[in-house]
């Protein structure tokens, strides 16, 4: 299991745009949002091919300026860690 978390800046007038392309994604949630653009979201996949995949759909969906990694944490066996 790959989680990681990003701030994605979107054009200001397209944030309402971005949060509804970002809903359509599984394993992406959005936890913040400001005034000028920037949310920050956590992601969360299967396995490194997913996270990649993940990333670069986010950076396609309209309204998207950028999308930067912040944190990144892998877990071999993550039911095993509880």
């Amino acid at each position: 299991m790959n989680i990681s978390s990003a701030i994605i800046h979107a054009r200001p007038g397209d944030v309402a745009i971005v949060q509804a392309g970002l809903a359509t994604l599984d394993g992406v949630e959005v936890h913040v949002v400001s005034p000028e653009g920037k949310l920050i979201v956590t992601i969360e996949t299967d396995d490194d091919g997913s996270n990649v995949a993940t990333y670069e759909r986010i950076g396609q969906l309209d309204g998207v300026m950028s999308a930067a990694m912040v944190y990144h944490q892998t877990e071999s066996e993550p039911y095993k860690e509880i």
